[in-house]
């Protein structure tokens, strides 16, 4: 999977998401996690890896949106992963 439109970035950093207001310590975690991962892909030269974190990322994204963290942070260690 190949990025059509070289400047623009298909991941979104999380930071609106932002965790103020909430007290749970594994909604920090996750959105610190997504922040580590976008820079981490940012940086990372496109191919089969990228493209493969991306996937990651953006089910990370949906989990976290629907309020599961541990399949977010879950997603996010393969995001990672996938980097490598």
């Amino acid at each position: 999977m190949t990025d059509q439109n070289t400047n623009k970035d298909p991941i979104v950093p999380q930071t609106q998401l932002s965790a103020e207001g909430s007290s749970n310590d594994s909604q920090s975690g996750v959105i610190t996690e997504m922040q580590t991962v976008k820079t981490a892909w940012d940086e990372a030269p496109e191919g089969v890896k990228k493209a493969n974190a991306l996937k990651h990322y953006q089910s990370a994204e949906k989990a976290q949106k629907s309020g599961n963290n541990t399949e977010a942070m879950r997603e996010l260690k393969e995001a990672a992963r996938a980097l490598k």
